[in-house]
């Protein structure tokens, strides 16, 4: 007797458990996972958006695999997902160092230098702002002539101005550059926010040992934000995969100059909505998604280590 009331006493608060979590998992369902089902059956058609797609199984990533324009922005990925998290990452964590620690113990606290609340709001302003409006302030920025922002400067100098948007070996670092800059402020704070549940007493007993500053930074913080900095890095490299708003906008003739720029998400785009070819752009989309899975789990394994308690 005693056995069945326990039993249904489990029941029940599964059965309670259950009927809240069912309505997220079928908006989920219909909203996530019906998405990229149908995305991955649209890729095994040649659908042109209008009309009955025929099926032409994996024709579609016959094709891809011999695209030049597609192994092109794969190639650019790849320049992303090491320039972009290798320095957004190594500017953040300076910067979140020394807005929390970098300026030394006061009062038994470990404080950051002289502004830290002044450049706290600097770092994150680029992040209300939309990607869009950053591309075209950079569009300004980035300006062949002496109107630009750093052509100005350059040409009063008596240099020649550079072109940044227009130079094939330079467009794609000068997109970087504005990828890195839109997101720094973001991981400032995440780094911060993190620095700030080490205790105090840690760092006092590193200048206790006459640990410098150098060493503090890296024998300590980074030690003790490795989680931080892993999860930063798979967000990073999504981003990287990503890069389509900043592409579109900033760059000449949306992927250029000659493909310079072009990344797999503009392709996408220019496929289903230039050239009406919505199976093939699926087919991207699909080789796209498994990149982004196969980044994250292979980032995660590599860097997986023991958590260092404090």
């Amino acid at each position: 007797m005693r056995q069945g009331k326990h039993l249904s006493v489990t029941l029940s608060k599964y059965g309670f458990v259950a009927s809240f979590l069912a309505l997220p998992v079928l908006v989920y369902s219909v909203f996530v996972i019906g998405p990229y089902a149908q995305a991955f059956q649209i890729a095994m058609t040649d659908w042109r958006g209008i009309g009955t797609p025929k099926w032409v199984g994996f024709a579609n990533f016959q094709r891809l695999w011999n695209d030049e324009v597609f192994w092109k922005a794969v190639q650019h990925h790849l320049v992303l997902l090491l320039a972009l998290p290798l320095i957004t990452i190594i500017i953040a964590l300076f910067f979140a160092f020394m807005l929390n620690v970098g300026g030394g113990s006061k009062g038994g606290q470990r404080v950051g230098v002289r502004g830290s609340a002044f450049y706290r709001v600097a770092f994150f302003f680029p992040q209300v702002l939309a990607v869009a409006i950053i591309a075209v302030l950079f569009q300004m920025v980035y300006r062949p002539d002496e109107s630009g922002l750093i052509n100005g400067v350059l040409v009063k100098l008596g240099l020649d101005p550079v072109l940044f948007l227009i130079n094939p070996n330079l467009a794609l670092w000068s997109i970087i550059g504005v990828l890195v800059w839109q997101a720094v402020g973001f991981y400032v704070v995440l780094f911060s926010a993190g620095m700030a549940s080490i205790p105090a007493e840690i760092y006092e007993a590193a200048e206790l040992d006459g640990a410098s500053r150098f060493t503090m930074f890296f024998r300590v913080t980074i030690p003790l934000l490795w989680d931080t900095l892993q999860v930063a890095w798979v967000y990073l490299g999504i981003a990287a995969f990503d890069a389509f708003a900043i592409v579109a906008v900033l760059s000449v003739d949306s992927g250029g100059p000659d493909g310079a720029t072009t990344v797999l998400a503009m392709e996408i785009y220019r496929n289903a909505f230039v050239y009406s070819r919505y199976g093939y752009a699926s087919a991207m989309g699909v080789a796209l998604f498994f990149l982004t899975l196969t980044f994250a789990a292979l980032t995660l394994r590599v860097s997986k280590r023991e958590s260092v308690e404090y």
